[in-house]
């Protein structure tokens, strides 16, 4: 999922390079899928957006892992619903998923461009998908992360807590948009929710069978029915995925990881990301250059 603004970045960061040889980090994600097994990528961009990733993805890319794109467009709804006026925010990461229905082709993985998962992380999730499901649910799989390792030093972050039992499934997302430290703990700006930081996080690295795009698109507009005429109000996948939990319809197995996260949701971020994406290529983790001609 690339079609995010960047507003908080002040820019596209999904082509900002911070590796040591210049790579993006949507390519260490492809390149731990890569060798997870996964053989096809699809990129959710916005239009506006398209001449940039075709540049930048399409020939680093080309010659690796079948590559293809999807256009996240703000007209993109159900019928009977129309964009609101002044509405130019992309309506969210759900809405990313949808965009891309047309050219999946099975089982997927769904993961932001922007964020660090690791090899681990990565490997797990390409490993769920290849189980056969044993129930009538949809049959879904999660990366989940703890809270304190994902926050930022330089301004609040959204990210959606998860409620787990003690079966390892999840029990339900709430997502929160304005986390920020909080001492040891973490705060969320908006709401006052008080958290201890341990919290099973989600980042967006989700592992679904294609049927999930029927409850996507149900709940998207139910969304619209409910906040589609609002100014920024997004679609989010925690959100999606909440509810079809708790309608019965989706099973979540929440997969612990011993990678660790990182992103850059600010620009300040991104020093502290390339010196952990440095440490990581000199520990032999990551060749240099990751993609070599």
């Amino acid at each position: 999922m690339a079609a995010g603004v960047g507003s908080r970045y002040g820019g596209l960061k999904q082509v900002d390079p911070v590796g040591p040889s210049g790579e993006l980090l949507m390519d260490y994600a492809v390149f731990d899928a890569a060798r997870a097994g996964v053989s096809r990528v699809v990129f959710v961009i916005r239009r506006e957006s398209e001449l940039a990733f075709h540049e930048w993805i399409g020939s680093r890319y080309a010659h690796r892992i079948e590559v293809a794109y999807a256009h996240q467009e703000l007209d993109a709804l159900p019928a009977g619903f129309s964009v609101p006026a002044g509405r130019t925010k992309p309506w969210g990461t759900a809405h990313a998923v949808l965009s891309a229905a047309s050219v999946l082709r099975g089982p997927f993985l769904a993961i932001n461009a922007d964020d660090f998962y690791g090899g681990d992380a990565l490997a797990k999730a390409a490993s769920f998908l290849g189980k056969p499901a044993t129930g009538p649910r949809l049959a879904c799989g999660l990366v989940a992360y703890e809270l304190r390792q994902t926050l930022s030093e330089h301004g609040s972050v959204s990210r959606a807590i998860c409620r787990v039992g003690d079966d390892g499934r999840l029990l339900g997302l709430k997502e929160y948009t304005a986390i920020e430290k909080d001492g040891e703990g973490a705060r969320d700006r908006s709401t006052g929710t008080g958290f201890d930081g341990t919290e099973p996080v989600s980042l967006n690295l989700w592992a679904f069978p294609q049927a999930v795009l029927g409850g996507f698109a149900e709940g998207f507009a139910a969304f619209l029915r409910e906040q589609g005429a609002t100014a920024g109000g997004e679609y989010y996948v925690p959100a999606a995925v909440d509810r079809l939990v708790r309608e019965g319809q989706a099973e979540v197995t929440v997969l612990r990881t011993k990678s660790r996260w990182f992103g850059v949701t600010y620009r300040d971020d991104k020093a502290l990301v390339a010196k952990r994406l440095a440490e990581l290529t000199a520990a032999g983790e990551y060749p240099n250059p990751l993609w070599p001609d």
